[in-house]
């Protein structure tokens, strides 16, 4: 039963009829002969919202109006306004037809208003519209009071998946539960998410893969819950996944100076954004002579351009680079910048010159140190192979004292 609850919460119908209000006279038709007889401009008839279960996917019908249904020799049609309460404003749409699917808030009013635009033959091709009706519908608010999920938030790591996080609502009962649904217009029904980011609190995100994702077009999530105490309130989402990438970490960087002139050249980060998809942020940080440090910010968006040059400064000490990649306005509406890459330094020839210097120095005094060391140890070999000899020498004497006559002795002294 409490699953039936979860689902019904995302998948709530709302199936509603809209009466057509009294009939509006408009203006009479100066080159139309007996105007007293030509039909008055309603609006449509029979406005009916159904909602497929799509998250706020809804679609709208109507026909046409009864004042109408006889006429020839004229062309009808319809001017349908909305109010998009992501973008709060209102969207507006000309058709023939008798439908029109639109994306709404499922948590706020549904406002739409209609008129009928009608064009004959003896109107000398003008435009003549009815006047306009409003229908606005207030979906009653459920679930426990408090209990609505806050900071939802999706980024799209270097378009190889997405992660949706969020925080439980200021009022959470005990044992509560939530549950991600979402759907977008090449898949036949909602589903569940397919991996939960758990957290010591219990369910707190959704990894979603790159397969389930379909970019440039409405994608629709809601977040219910389930609790002993009741269900939990439903928050409704509809995002586009292009516009929340987050790039990859810009990892190979490279600084370089020539001819007075401080170069920084990098590769495109990895992951699935195209190259020609990516801006650049570059930071520089200049510490000069006199201790002052000096910082600059630069965009760089000419596409897969991948080095960026600048005049070296005559009081620079040091210069600093980090760079960070964006998808551009060419692939996306928005998005996120990546993290900055680790910083990567230059300095002026004055100190590399002395630091060569002192490490020259250093090297030298190394080498007389271990010269030393070898003249030392080759001493101390001889002096022990000397040693050696000698006393091998006197115990060769001693052995032949022994065995030779007396005679002969000194002849070996």
């Amino acid at each position: 039963m409490l699953l039936l609850n979860k689902v019904h919460a995302c998948l709530s119908a709302f199936a509603l009829l809209l009466l057509t209000q009294e009939p509006v006279s408009t203006s009479e038709f100066t080159d139309c002969g007996d105007t007293d007889n030509f039909p008055t401009v309603d609006p449509p008839a029979n406005i009916e919202i159904t909602d497929p279960g799509f998250l706020g996917y809804i679609s709208i019908h109507w026909t046409r109006p009864a004042s109408l249904q006889n006429l020839t020799g004229c062309s009808v049609r319809y001017q349908l306004r909305y109010y998009d309460t992501y973008e709060e404003r209102w969207r507006s749409v000309r058709t023939a037809k008798l439908t029109y699917t639109a994306q709404f808030d499922l948590e706020k009013p549904i406002k739409v208003r209609m008129l009928t635009v009608l064009k004959c033959a003896c109107t000398n091709g003008t435009e003549v519209q009815g006047e306009e009706t409003e229908w606005v519908y207030a979906p009653e608010p459920t679930g426990v009071a408090g209990s609505r999920i806050r900071d939802f938030h999706c980024v799209y790591y270097g378009k190889e998946y997405m992660e949706c996080t969020w925080d439980s609502g200021p009022v959470i009962p005990p044992n509560s539960q939530h549950y991600l649904y979402y759907w977008h217009r090449e898949m036949d029904e909602t589903k569940e998410c397919p991996e939960y980011i758990i957290l010591s609190e219990g369910r707190r995100g959704c990894r979603f893969p790159q397969k389930s994702l379909l970019e440039f077009s409405k994608f629709n999530l809601c977040v219910n819950g389930s609790s002993p105490a009741g269900n939990l309130k439903t928050a409704y989402f509809s995002i586009e996944v292009q516009n929340h990438v987050k790039p990859e970490v810009v990892s190979s960087v490279h600084v370089s100076e020539i001819d007075g002139e401080l170069k920084l050249d990098w590769s495109p980060p990895s992951g699935q954004v195209p190259e020609h998809c990516l801006e650049y942020e570059v930071e520089s940080s200049t510490t000069m002579k006199n201790g002052k440090e000096k910082k600059e910010n630069t965009v760089i968006q000419n596409l897969e351009d991948t080095s960026y040059g600048v005049p070296k400064e005559t009081e620079s000490q040091k210069t600093c680079f980090r760079i960070r990649s964006k998808v551009n306005m060419y692939c996306a509406d928005e998005g996120f910048w990546s993290d900055w890459s680790q910083a990567e330094c230059t300095e002026d020839n004055e100190k590399t010159q002395y630091l060569s210097l002192v490490g020259l120095v250093v090297i030298g005094i190394a080498g007389v140190i271990l010269l030393c060391l070898l003249i030392w140890i080759l001493k101390q070999t001889c002096i022990k192979k000397m040693n050696k000899k000698d006393a091998l020498y006197t115990l060769y004497k001693e052995k032949v004292n022994e065995t030779m006559p007396n005679i002969l002795s000194p002849i070996f002294k």
